[in-house]
């Protein structure tokens, strides 16, 4: 049976953009008798609202979506995330980082490395490594002092960890569009972060153990999401964890060519549907 989700953050109101990927989401289940699952990512408690949350709420029943309840919220599965980050730290494939975004930026153009080839990870700028090869008193001493850190993966060292490489399926890029191979490459995508001193998980460690403990067989999202899928299948064969099938779609632009933003008030849901325009009329602008 196929299982989709829309995983939504409730930092803003919904936008054109995420009512193309919910009904996508939907529309897929719905076609093939499956299910169709609704996840709040609500890990940042520092930018989530309440009032955002009712209103993902509000604008999917709105758009005639219906999902299984009790509705999974992040905030609520901390432990599931530690659990799933003791797995990785008891393989030594973890180590702090104490870098800023400033101090990577640098970093890198010390290293001479063109603003386009370093463009490559979904999170921006590939690491350079700056913290890997630290010693274990710096690091003792530093986590001691109470300096902020992120958590990240050492790639290298987690591809050695599963032999024979990686590959995923993709709907629609295989002959006469079926579900076609792609080769994983996660060393493309660096040591990512999976989590922070004040945050227990980054979205590519939530979104493999929630997907995974969800039963979700089907992930449809954003084409600007493909290279994240790199990383999240490295992680899931490293956590022993169930591989999805994969979707990426074509995302919704304005005029300009930009994808929507939370910040652009003119194409959230709320503000459409008080100016008149109805759940067709929505399905019609995004092409659905």
């Amino acid at each position: 049976m196929i299982v989709t989700r829309f995983a939504p953050s409730p930092t803003g109101f919904l936008h054109l953009g995420h009512a193309y990927a919910a009904l996508t989401a939907f529309d897929t289940a719905d076609r093939h008798g499956g299910r169709f699952l609704l996840r709040i990512e609500d890990i940042d408690r520092g930018r989530c609202r309440p009032e955002f949350e009712q209103a993902i709420y509000d604008d999917l029943e709105w758009l005639g979506l219906k999902w299984e309840k009790p509705v999974r919220r992040q905030a609520e599965h901390f432990a599931d995330y530690a659990a799933a980050l003791e797995k990785l730290r008891d393989r030594g494939l973890l180590y702090p980082c104490f870098c800023t975004r400033k101090d990577i930026a640098d970093e890198i153009a010390r290293a001479g490395v063109a603003p386009q080839a370093s463009e490559l990870g979904p999170d921006g700028p590939l690491y350079p490594g700056t913290c890997r090869g630290l010693s274990e008193p710096n690091k003792a001493s530093r986590l001691q002092e109470g300096a902020p850190y992120a958590l990240r993966l050492d790639v290298a060292q987690a591809v050695k960890q599963v032999p024979g490489g990686l590959t995923f399926g993709e709907r629609g890029r295989g002959p006469n569009g079926e579900t076609g191979v792609q080769v994983a490459r996660p060393e493309l995508v660096g040591d990512i972060v999976l989590a922070r001193k004040e945050l227990p998980a980054s979205y590519h460690l939530a979104v493999v153990v929630d997907d995974a403990l969800q039963g979700v067989t089907l992930v449809t999202r954003g084409e600007d999401l493909f290279p994240a899928t790199h990383i999240q299948r490295l992680l899931q064969a490293l956590l022993d964890l169930p591989e999805p099938a994969y979707a990426h779609h074509r995302l919704i632009k304005d005029a300009s060519g930009r994808k929507f933003s939370k910040r652009d008030s003119a194409v959230t849901l709320s503000s459409l549907r008080q100016v008149g325009d109805t759940p067709h009329s929505i399905r019609t602008i995004i092409g659905l």
